[in-house]
């Protein structure tokens, strides 16, 4: 089922949804289920899996010098999405980034996804790779996220890249893409950067799922910012709770969201890890309560590989 149909279909009541990330190279997909099995209890309607480009390592040679590698480090995106959906009987949503994809390696994916009946996506331009400031796409790949949708929309209106095709059969994915409520790193202004977001729903965009914030009111006012330019789709605030006092300095410097002074503070409370944990379940609480109580279509948690905050936060709300 669609993102959108299970919304609609919600009648108003929130939905818990969480995000997975695949396992490094080597390991199993068994630290996918041990994330995902303490949270199967409380019925997610979807489950995302995130999608990681390539990275670039230097390694030392004999002789001194540095050589420079690609390493994929998390692959399996589109596995895992087809053990999740049938391991779980779950609708799966895997992430298709622009980084590090031609658009003919982009229909290939797309087409393997949807051979397995994924019907969901959430389309993201991606990070730039490690040590690299501006974001270059691959020859012939797409440098923005609504590249990603118009291609999609074509494939969904039956318009693949081989023109030549006969009697082409019509995909029918449902298209997610990222807003942020304190505006993407890159952009000049949030004012911008909601003209993008708009440009991304009026070329085909079903619904957005939101960065991570703190501060509902961040939230609140976004939602209000895009509904006055005309944007309508359902808008999904993206949660993940603080875990560790490194992270004050951190989430900031990595996504450009400001955290609340209170939050703050009773984070540099703790003497430990532990007790930062347990201050961000009980953020997270208050948070989700509020938003639950605004009627926010979906409660949407980025796991990081760990669910055991989640868990306590989604049993105190659903």
């Amino acid at each position: 089922m669609k993102v959108i149909d299970h919304i609609k279909r919600a009648n108003g009541k929130t939905l818990f949804t969480f995000e997975l990330l695949p396992p490094l190279k080597g390991e199993t997909i068994e630290s996918i289920y041990e994330t995902a099995d303490p949270l199967m209890d409380y019925s997610p309607a979807f489950i995302d899996v995130t999608y990681h480009r390539e990275e670039i390592v230097y390694k030392q040679r004999t002789d001194g010098l540095l050589e420079r590698r690609t390493v994929r480090k998390r692959p399996g995106t589109v596995g895992i999405s087809a053990a999740i959906k049938f391991k779980y009987k779950i609708d799966v949503v895997p992430h298709i980034i622009c980084g590090g994809f031609t658009r003919e390696e982009t229909e290939n994916a797309l087409i393997d996804l949807y051979f397995l009946g994924i019907d969901n996506l959430l389309l993201i331009r991606g990070d730039n790779p490690a040590g690299e400031k501006v974001f270059r796409p691959e020859p012939d790949g797409h440098k923005h996220a609504i590249d990603l949708v118009k291609q999609v929309v074509q494939l969904n209106n039956g318009k693949y890249l081989e023109e030549e095709l006969l009697n082409p059969i019509p995909t029918h994915f449902c298209i997610g893409v990222a807003g942020y409520p304190e505006k993407h790193v890159e952009a000049p202004n949030l004012q911008l950067d909601l003209q993008n977001l708009k440009d991304k729903v009026d070329a085909g965009a079903d619904y957005i799922v939101t960065q991570m914030f703190f501060d509902n009111a961040k939230y609140f006012a976004f939602v209000d910012a895009c509904r006055q330019i005309g944007i309508n789709v359902p808008i999904i605030p993206g949660l993940k709770p603080i875990s560790l006092k490194s992270q004050l300095a951190s989430l900031p410097k990595t996504f450009a969201i400001d955290l609340p002074e209170e939050l703050v503070n009773e984070v540099l409370k703790c003497r430990d890890n532990q007790q930062v944990r347990q201050v961000g379940i009980e953020w997270g609480i208050k948070q989700s309560r509020e938003l639950v109580k605004a009627g926010v279509p979906v409660l949407h948690f980025y796991t990081m590989g760990k669910s055991d905050n989640i868990r306590k936060i989604v049993e105190a709300v659903f």
